[in-house]
């Protein structure tokens, strides 16, 4: 089976992705060119309603990773994944009544400043840096997964494209700043749900009607949803995805600049919160469409598999290949499909391109020179955006390591948006702690989460613990087959088959839980 090239047209719909966004980027820096300060660049001038705000933070964070990665993780694991709405419930009810309103009302720009004004300047720095290490490691995983997609299923240069997105976004971002971020974002989701949608309709035809897939999926135990095991070991159970999950996205929705910077440039806290709920609603509606794009997508494969098949060589090639399969005799629509992922990561990094920008700016460079006049610290904070577009378009290259995309982007910001979360529950919760503890916290949950989650990454759970479901290559046609050696166990430690199997999805659980413990204990011996 020859996986099939773009025709002309999809490479029509998918260039126009880029001309839009770029676009954007250019309108706000002519329209905005005349109230050039920091603050506009930064934070909007705090002046955006909550519409196109909710559309940017649900395109930030449903990125290339949750367009290629879901859909393949339901089709090895099954649907259980439905259960994320749970988790997305909690993290925003968490971050708009308790983190949201503390940061809003503080006047702040970067969430760090609040520590400093809790704690002291150490836990600021601190903090900064490692989140600046976070998202640096984060939007190389969302830069490399599209361009990994785009390299199958059209034969594009795979380094090619990463570099292409790297300077669409960089550009767009260090003209027009949060505000160019913000619309070019709401377009962008916009694209990610046609996109969506056109396989979602065309697979269920190809599939005989929904009724089918799902009978398929039921029949290949694919719709086995509530699993209540309370082994923390399990990689996807009804309390891995439920708590984990609500651990892992309050580090990344809570305390994470990026979402907590656009929140800020609302005109008012009520438009920030309503922002926020409103995203949840676009938050369901991507994962409904990721989760059924996998159910249809293993309904077509059932008799043949084409990853243990030998046609592709990784799990998250699995929905491009799809979609060249379904959209064989439609050109225009296979980019459509692309320009759906590549939506999800221009989002995702312009995002996380501006956020580092203004914490760098308002964390470190305003600390040395409080002086600096409105241009000069316009032209730093663009300067700074093309610094780390430079940076995390560089980091993509060490993502080809990582692994399948979802788990390394959920286990990166397990590692460090958990202690991260610890740190700032430490200063809203616990009026007694004191600086001595949140250091100790923070540097204590960093140590436990990284050691739990390197010995995952150099020692993998055995299957018994994440359980893959069954896949069939039956139909498919011999000369394609490609037979692969028995993998050789080599010696693991007794900590592999325990500790470092733990749910990927507990890393942040675990950051938190060892942040928040330390640091009372900490402050409790310190007074």
């Amino acid at each position: 089976m020859e996986v099939k090239s773009f025709a002309a047209w999809d490479y029509v719909v998918f260039a126009a992705l880029f001309v839009i966004s770029s676009g954007i980027g250019v309108f706000f820096a002519i329209k905005e060119r005349k109230k050039a300060t920091s603050k506009q660049f930064l934070v909007g001038g705090r002046e955006m309603s909550f519409g196109p705000v909710a559309l940017s933070l649900t395109a930030s964070f449903m990125s290339a990773v949750t367009v290629l990665g879901t859909p393949s993780e339901v089709y090895r694991f099954g649907a259980s994944f439905i259960l994320f709405f749970i988790a997305y419930t909690l993290v925003i009810i968490f971050t708009s009544e308790l983190f949201l309103p503390v940061f809003y009302r503080s006047g702040i720009t970067s969430t760090y400043e609040y520590l400093q004004l809790r704690f002291n300047k150490a836990v600021r720095y601190t903090a900064t840096l490692i989140y600046i290490v976070q998202t640096i490691l984060y939007t190389g995983v969302v830069v490399y997964a599209p361009a990994l997609a785009l390299n199958q299923v059209t034969g594009f240069d795979l380094w090619g494209s990463v570099f292409a997105t790297g300077i669409v976004c960089t550009f767009y971002c260090t003209l027009g700043g949060l505000k160019a971020v913000v619309w070019t974002d709401a377009f962008q989701m916009m694209v990610m749900i046609v996109g969506f949608l056109t396989v979602l309709i065309q697979g269920s035809i190809k599939a005989g009607g929904f009724h089918n897939v799902l009978e398929q999926a039921a029949n290949g135990s694919r719709l086995h949803i509530v699993d209540f095991d309370v082994d923390p070991l399990r990689r996807h159970t009804f309390w891995t995805i439920s708590v984990g999950g609500t651990f892992t996205w309050l580090g990344i929705y809570g305390v994470n600049q990026s979402t907590i910077q656009r929140c800020i440039s609302c005109k008012t806290e009520k438009h920030a919160k309503l922002a926020l709920y409103f995203n949840l609603l676009g938050l369901w509606i991507i994962l409904l469409c990721a989760v059924f794009s996998g159910l249809i997508m293993y309904s077509h494969f059932k008799d043949c598999d084409p990853w243990t098949s030998g046609m592709i060589s990784a799990p998250d090639q699995l929905i491009p290949y799809f979609i060249m399969e379904i959209f064989d005799t439609m050109p225009g629509l296979p980019g459509l499909f692309v320009a759906c992922a590549f939506s999800g990561t221009l989002s995702t990094v312009a995002a996380s391109i501006n956020a580092l920008a203004t914490v760098t700016f308002e964390d470190f460079v305003k600390s040395c020179f409080p002086r600096l006049s409105d241009k000069m610290s316009t032209w730093t904070s663009k300067g700074l955006c093309l610094l780390f577009g430079i940076l995390c378009t560089s980091m993509a290259v060490a993502a080809s390591l990582l692994g399948g995309v979802v788990q390394a982007s959920l286990s990166i910001h397990g590692m460090c948006g958990g202690p991260m979360l610890g740190l700032f529950s430490l200063g809203l919760v616990f009026p007694f702690v004191n600086w001595k503890g949140a250091l100790g916290g923070l540097l204590t949950g960093i140590t436990l989460s990284f050691w739990v989650a390197i010995g995952a990454f150099v020692y993998p759970a055995p299957d018994s613990k994440t359980r893959p479901l069954p896949l069939s290559t039956e139909q498919c046609v011999p000369t394609n087959m490609t037979t692969s050696a028995p993998a050789v166990l080599a010696s693991r430690p007794e900590l592999a088959d325990t500790w470092y199997s733990l749910s990927y999805l507990y890393y942040s659980a675990v950051g938190c839980v060892g942040c928040i413990l330390a640091g009372l204990l900490i402050s409790f011996v310190t007074g």
